[in-house]
């Protein structure tokens, strides 16, 4: 059976988040991307904390597509360092993995 991921990156501000969703779901590199709400993030960033309102992105892909998808992040993503996380699935409903499976490029 195919590995399936759920790939987490965060934005600044919803309208970067639905461009970065737009791009990744028409190269078909993901088949779904959920955008949180604003969330309050608290990092080290250049030897200082840092406060910033982010946005999560939930991006379900294959494992297989996790180089592309990862390279198309790091490439489009406003961040100096963006966070791109990927999480493997243990389990899932067998229509939703295959649905997955389907929709992203092969």
């Amino acid at each position: 059976m195919e590995e399936f991921i759920l790939v987490l990156t965060t934005v600044p501000d919803e309208k970067t988040g639905q461009t970065i969703a737009m791009r990744v779901l028409e190269e078909k590199l993901v088949a779904c991307v959920t955008i949180s709400g604003a969330s309050r993030s608290f990092y080290w960033w250049k030897g200082q904390i840092s406060k910033e309102t982010e946005h999560i992105l939930f991006m379900k892909t294959r494992a297989a597509l996790f180089p592309e998808l990862g390279k198309k992040l790091e490439e489009i993503h406003p961040y100096d360092v963006p966070e791109i996380i990927a999480l493997p699935v243990q389990k899932g409903s067998a229509d939703y993995l295959s649905w997955i499976e389907k929709e992203t490029k092969s």
